[in-house]
């Protein structure tokens, strides 16, 4: 029922993904989320966000930000990250997805994107055919608007982990 809202992975953090592994199955685009996946929201870009930026250029990923906020808010992350960036995005539509791609000159296929909203991140990326992976948010402190989904977002959670717990047990 809620199939097109299931991330193809979940993980605590951003920064303890394996990244090299993702470039030696061919993925060379990695578009992220940025308020509460990389930094808290509304909050300035941190130096672990920085080096882990520095070290996935030098593997040799593009990289690029996308998010609903505004220039004003994307644009100086993207240039302390030095990464390309989507403001406005629209997600979960895919328009942003696609313009990222774009930016980056990958395709679906070899394009991560990583993100901590199962109803604006992770089913915009599922719309756009692009490898999804939840992560949990940074902050416990949000805007009601933002606790108000999260509830809901425990609801697909508890789908998504049945339906994995499934397939492991098949395995």
């Amino acid at each position: 029922m809620f199939q097109n809202l299931y991330p193809d992975e979940d993980v605590d953090s951003a920064y303890q993904i394996d990244y090299q592994k993702y470039y030696d199955q061919g993925y060379r685009g990695i578009l992220f989320d940025v308020d509460n996946t990389l930094v808290e929201h509304n909050q300035p870009v941190t130096l672990v966000a920085i080096e882990l930026f520095q070290t996935l250029n030098e593997m040799g990923f593009k990289t690029c930000i996308i998010s609903n906020n505004r220039d004003e808010r994307v644009k100086p992350l993207a240039e302390a990250l030095e990464s390309d960036y989507v403001y406005k995005a629209g997600k979960p539509s895919a328009r942003g997805y696609v313009q990222g791609m774009e930016q980056m000159g990958t395709t679906p296929e070899t394009t991560l994107f990583i993100g901590d909203q199962i109803f604006t991140d992770i089913w915009g990326a599922n719309r756009a055919n692009v490898h999804s992976i939840l992560v949990k948010q940074i902050a416990r402190h949000e805007e009601i608007q933002i606790i108000l989904k999260r509830l809901l977002e425990k609801i697909v959670l508890i789908g998504y982990r049945k339906q994995r717990a499934k397939k492991r047990q098949c395995v």
